[in-house]
């Protein structure tokens, strides 16, 4: 097959390409830095004269040309698998709406579920010599959304890395409809970590100091996952491992300290395994073309049997807040939504059946509102509308800048005597008034 002339014959404009995008489809924009640009920007001007186009994607780096349309909500619809910034403001915008999933279950939702997307529109890297046009850091569900795509556009950045994988890290020109040749963005950028607080540090070497050698390393986003990896960087911890949803800037510190080798690992020896990344520009250069670094399919990376296969398996999680029962939002504020489900539940529960493995739920034990008060991340019961991340059965260490706890197998008294312990000083007395009141506090327990 002479892919060149192929090539050329599936090259479009941008403005030919927005034209698939009918009233009433369903249509798939890519995953965080894979969402469309030139696409975007066409389809933006065609968007006042179509109506309830049902749009797919998450974790926007920019916002899309088509949300700053005039009166969005009146011909689109932003169904997010996973909320940043952008689509919560589009949210009080009345157009944006989160799908709640675990992400592990993406690629078979695409392949089973009666939505098929219509069009799948998303950015990927030159094609190489084989015909193949790499997803860059964004291996994800993109194979399951091309499996299942009436027709397929791919919009081709230069400035793409190239993420070498396994397997579903690539789509095909043979099974590509269109072609798009943008601007050769640059790829978008998740800002560097806000400096570690004192809080994050207390909190990354109580969990540090839990990490032994030869251990396979999850880390979320955020300050305290990213304080983590800047400890881990700086110890003599040696032959660490990687196996996780999300690659971060972290690791490339870690791999350049000379930590992890992944020699120890059951599977995917020597490689560190990712379904997606996103950070700086360190970040994209570490992971081009780099044989060390393995991008997978989420269902592959987030599969509790992945996760428990490798021993001495460490995840590392945020919380926005928690209760004496144990019970774990990292999704909302209330019914304000922030994130989305992502694979904490997932990495919990595959950390725990893991050999030696450990998980992690941190969070600072308080936090101040704009007005200047302090509140209390542990509280008697979630706040209403607040999402269960982790159910209350499944929460294994709990750490704050107070402590490290292991809730496991607890019963109710004790795991509210074991919160609490871990609580702001300020706020443990009447936490243990709530206790009482709710019959998990015991008399002989210590106030």
């Amino acid at each position: 097959m002479d892919y060149k002339k192929l090539y050329q014959d599936k090259l479009v404009t941008a403005e030919e390409a927005a034209k698939a995008v009918k009233s009433g489809d369903w249509v798939d924009y890519g995953w965080t830095t894979a969402t469309p640009v030139a696409v975007d920007a066409a389809l933006a001007k065609r968007m006042p004269e179509l109506t309830d186009v049902n749009f797919r994607g998450g974790i926007l780096m920019w916002t899309p040309e088509i949300f700053k349309i005039e009166n969005p909500a009146e011909h689109l619809t932003w169904n997010s698998w996973h909320m940043g910034g952008i689509e919560r403001k589009a949210i009080a915008q009345g157009f944006s709406y989160y799908a709640p999933i675990r992400y592990s279950e993406l690629p078979r939702y695409y392949r089973e579920s009666q939505t098929k997307p219509d069009v799948a529109i998303f950015q990927v890297a030159p094609m190489d010599e084989h015909g193949f046009f790499n997803f860059g850091p964004n291996a994800s569900h993109m194979a399951a959304c091309c499996e299942t795509s009436k027709v397929i556009i791919v919009e081709v950045n230069e400035n793409m890395p190239v993420c070498l994988g396994g397997f579903e890290e690539s789509v095909h020109i043979s099974k590509v409809d269109m072609i798009v040749e943008g601007d050769n963005p640059t790829i978008a950028e998740m800002g560097k970590a806000a400096k570690a607080t004192e809080v994050d540090e207390a909190v990354a070497k109580l969990i540090v100091s839990e990490i032994p050698d030869g251990a396979c390393l999850q880390l979320g986003i955020g300050g305290m996952p990213n304080a983590v990896g800047s400890l881990i960087a700086k110890s003599d911890l040696k032959d660490l491992g990687v196996h996780t949803e999300m690659y971060v800037d972290a690791f490339v510190d870690i791999a350049n300290a000379g930590k992890i080798t992944g020699a120890r690992k059951s599977i995917d020896k020597g490689r560190q395994v990712y379904a997606f990344a996103a950070g700086t520009k360190k970040l994209y250069t570490y992971l081009h073309q780099n044989p060390e670094c393995m991008s997978a399919p989420v269902n592959y990376t987030n599969d509790i049997r992945s996760i428990s296969a490798l021993d001495h398996f460490m995840s590392i999680n945020n919380a926005v807040d928690l209760d004496l029962f144990g019970q774990v939002n990292s999704e909302s504020a209330g019914i304000k939504h922030i994130s989305g489900a992502g694979g904490q539940l997932d990495f919990v529960l595959g950390a725990y059946l893991s050999n030696g493995g450990k998980s992690f739920i941190c969070c600072s034990s308080t936090f101040t509102t704009k007005d200047g008060q302090l509140k209390s991340r542990i509280l008697p019961t979630l706040n209403p509308g607040s999402i269960v991340t982790d159910t209350r059965a499944n929460i294994h260490y709990l750490v704050t800048e107070y402590g490290i706890v292991n809730l496991k197998g607890l019963s109710t008294w004790q795991k509210a005597e074991s919160i609490i312990s871990v609580a702001h000083p300020q706020f443990r007395d009447e936490l243990i008034a709530s206790a009482e009141k709710m019959n998990i506090w015991k008399r002989s327990s210590k106030r």
